[in-house]
């Protein structure tokens, strides 16, 4: 490695060095090692994103699989207990249902080759979950069957989710589709005790989301969500011919636009006041979404984090959701 620092991230240890690659030339040619003041440019394992190394800055670029790349800079994450806000992920940090997302994902690609049988590859884990419905498609796509179209992928895809959902709703769905996080009611009520607002953050758009929180609250007996979280964030409604979307598969994670929103505008919490806002999430796109829109990250076992080769990014990583509260809640 060229340098010893990374700026936003610190020194370069065994770690960075395991979990982060090297490369000559990055932002899809735009950054090149030696020119322009890169000093060098880093790839977590599952090179979603490129750190622009500086003298004195970092800059992130997120790739895109729809088109739309873009470059962000990486702030410190300097984090101050007792936290004045949390910001939560959904699928596989509070509702354990990736396993039935990653499984939809398949059944598109299944009915996208015609083939009943199909199964996703364990390599394939780190890109379908954690962006956008439309990037886990593309992947799907690019490397299973490159003659089809995202916009086919996603007919498919929402013909598959609005009847599974109806089916959930109605309790007669996939079994345990969506299960609470062990621990997420203990962890939610501590975190309302002591004052602590709450977010939750999804990239999941509101159609997927909405019956997950519900599904867990019903299974906690904890209430109405919209009561209970100070802020729900998702990636809000599909676009489809004859209604009206909203933005959302073009700034997923790993962008920082959903954590960004939530706590800015959903909690009101300035940016002055980012050091007192900490982020928790099992996936690499996830922990680079906390820490690009400038908050620490708190790791959760379970998800792709190892895979992705993000826990350079992380301030911490636990088993279970309590055990963090002695980081979130200590001065």
């Amino acid at each position: 490695m060229m340098v010893d620092h990374i700026p936003g991230i610190g020194p370069v240890t065994d770690e960075i060095q395991r979990e982060f690659l090297s490369l000559e030339v990055g932002g899809d040619g735009m950054f090149r090692v030696g020119k322009e003041g890169v000093k060098a440019i880093f790839t977590p394992l599952d090179r979603v994103s490129e750190l622009i190394v500086h003298a004195d800055k970092t800059l992130v670029y997120i790739r895109s699989k729809m088109g739309y790349p873009a470059l962000y800079p990486l702030h410190e994450a300097r984090y101050e207990g007792p936290a004045e806000a949390v910001l939560m992920d959904l699928d596989g940090t509070s509702v354990h249902s990736e396993h039935f997302w990653i499984w939809v994902i398949e059944q598109t690609t299944a009915r996208l080759l015609g083939n009943a049988g199909f199964q996703l590859e364990a390599e394939d884990e780190p890109h379908v979950s954690g962006h956008s419905v439309s990037e886990h498609l593309s992947y799907c796509i690019d490397k299973y069957c490159p003659d089809k179209t995202v916009e086919e992928a996603r007919r498919h895809y929402f013909d598959i989710v609005h009847h599974e959902m109806s089916e959930i709703m109605a309790g007669r769905g996939r079994p345990n589709a969506f299960e609470p996080a062990p621990g997420l009611d203990e962890f939610l009520y501590k975190l309302k005790e002591n004052g602590v607002k709450i977010g939750l953050v999804t990239s999941g758009l509101y159609e997927k989301a909405w019956p997950e929180v519900l599904s867990a609250f019903r299974t906690l007996k904890m209430g109405d969500p919209l009561e209970f979280y100070d802020a729900i964030i998702s990636a809000g409604h599909a676009i489809r011919k004859g209604q009206c979307g909203t933005m959302g598969e073009l700034a997923p994670k790993p962008h920082p636009w959903l954590y960004a929103e939530t706590a800015r505008v959903g909690l009101g919490i300035d940016p002055s006041r980012r050091h007192r806002v900490i982020g928790m999430e099992d996936s690499g796109a996830g922990v680079v979404s906390i820490r690009l829109a400038g908050f620490s990250a708190i790791g959760v076992e379970g998800g792709n984090i190892d895979r992705s080769g993000s826990n350079p990014f992380l301030a911490g990583k636990v088993s279970r959701l309590v055990d963090a509260l002695p980081m979130i809640l200590d001065k």
